[in-house]
């Protein structure tokens, strides 16, 4: 049903709202445009294959949409695809380097890192049920909104620089794409259909920009088959070092549980805020945070059995629902039909692939944006007062280690500490929430007096 709202001509699309078939799939395919370079890029980075990842991660985003929804009654609007916090963990068990980017690195490579993906899963699998058992309050706790909605605003600052890399390639074609994108959202919010489309119009627009410049090569679309079979693969829980595989990539869930939990608030405080705005009820998403772990982890499990990446839920797919108000589950749904096939039809894929990396950057220059932006919006929601010693310490923290992690040092820091499972550093992202945990955790232990906030506004003084 569309989701109108007469009075204010609200447009947009509630997680439980089914919208017009055509409209379902063309929303999906947004979607699918959305996570698809990220999803390739890890691929190519670590060695799996592309068809594969790409299929698995719509059956994990399915089966999360669907048990959600049979759970809780109301679907988790959220599309789970590969993570680049576990790139260099994965990397370092499948021995992929700059020298093997884009090739499949084999059955045997592939396999071994599946058996630390399913335990990943296992972990997120564990910690969702503890949070379910000991309750959202104490979660709250452990990880306040001052280190999630920090943890959100790093992981879109820190890929800020990934953004600028791929618009570098035609500087020109990036910007206008970013340019129409923003245009598409601002001002054509509220106008119908076509306003919740601005990430697939920017695309198409930066697409037929790039083609006088020479940008747009379709030899892979002509070359490519109409089917392929992915390569799927069964994780090695036999070999003898499946144990350091696990050890090596389980671990990363320590940056991954903080991050999903960080994208659910988020993607809840604007559901609950577009219901308000619609008169409608609220979802309260954020309270099923104990069941979105369990689901991420499950989706990781699934990932590990069958050939896909380590992940997570998407921050990218979060922007694209915040700018287009659009939360359908069903969306997200055929967005996760369409990930499948494209794992198996070869020219589809192609044809997605020969999308200009300056087109995706100028997407992503916005997207990644809104990311950071979104943890922003999470603490201002709720009322972390940053006032507060300890509320500044806990922020402060976490972005400097977080964002001068990544971008300084590509992603790890070069502390020599449990070098045997990061040989190439310390995960930055991982580091600084738990960095964050520790210092909250000093600070309910051995109580600080509390801060009051003395100004609400400019507009109080």
């Amino acid at each position: 049903m569309a989701a109108v709202a007469e009075e204010r001509k609200i447009i947009g699309y509630l997680p439980n709202d089914v919208p017009p078939i055509g409209q379902t799939i063309v929303l999906g395919f947004q979607h699918v445009l959305t996570m698809f370079p990220a999803t390739v890029l890890v691929a190519l980075l670590v060695g799996f294959d592309v068809g594969a990842v790409l299929t698995i991660s719509g059956l994990a985003t399915i089966t999360a949409l669907v048990l959600s929804k049979l759970i809780a009654g109301k679907y988790i609007p959220l599309y789970y695809g590969s993570s680049f916090s576990y790139i260099a963990a994965t990397m370092s068990v499948t021995g992929a380097s700059a020298e093997t980017f884009g090739q499949y690195l084999g059955a045997e490579a592939v396999s071994l890192a599946q058996v630390g993906i399913v335990a990943t899963g296992l972990v997120n699998i564990l910690v969702g049920l503890g949070i379910r058992w000991i309750g959202k309050e104490s979660l709250d706790k452990i990880l306040p909104p001052v280190i999630t909605g920090s943890v959100a605003t790093v992981i879109g600052i820190a890929l800020a620089f990934a953004a600028l890399d791929m618009a570098s390639n035609h500087w020109g074609v990036a910007f206008l794409t970013l340019l129409i994108t923003v245009l598409i959202s601002v001002y054509l919010q509220g106008k119908g259909f076509i306003g919740l489309l601005p990430v697939l119009f920017g695309a198409i627009a930066g697409y037929l920009i790039s083609i006088p410049f020479g940008l747009v090569d379709f030899s892979p679309v002509m070359e490519a088959a109409w089917f392929r079979i992915p390569r799927f693969t069964l994780p090695a829980f036999t070999d003898p070092r499946a144990w350091s595989a696990v050890g090596t990539i389980a671990v990363i869930a320590i940056a991954t549980i903080p991050e999903s939990t960080a994208h659910l608030y988020q993607i809840s405080l604007y559901v609950d805020e577009l219901a308000v705005r619609m008169g409608r009820e609220r979802y309260h998403l954020a309270e099923l945070i104990g069941l979105n772990l369990v689901l991420d982890g499950l989706g990781d499990f699934i990932n590990g059995m069958f050939g896909g990446v380590a992940g997570t839920n998407y921050g990218e797919n979060n922007s694209l629902m915040v700018i287009t108000r659009n939360y359908s589950g069903p969306s997200l749904i055929a967005a996760g039909v369409i990930a499948i096939l494209l794992g198996f039809v070869g020219k589809l894929a192609a044809l997605v692939g020969t999308i200009p990396v300056a087109v995706t950057g100028g997407l992503a220059i916005y997207l990644f944006g809104v990311i950071g932006m979104q943890g922003v919006a999470l603490m201002l929601a709720e009322k972390v007062n940053l006032y507060d010693p300890k509320q500044l310490a806990i922020g402060a923290a976490i972005m400097v280690i977080g964002i001068g992690g990544h971008i300084g040092y590509g992603g790890n820091i070069p502390i020599p500490i449990l070098t045997g499972l990061f040989p190439d550093g310390l995960p930055a992202i991982a580091t600084a929430a738990v960095v964050g945990i520790i210092l909250n955790a000093i600070f309910l232990i051995f109580k600080a007096p509390e801060v009051p906030t003395v100004i609400e506004s400019s507009e109080g003084k």
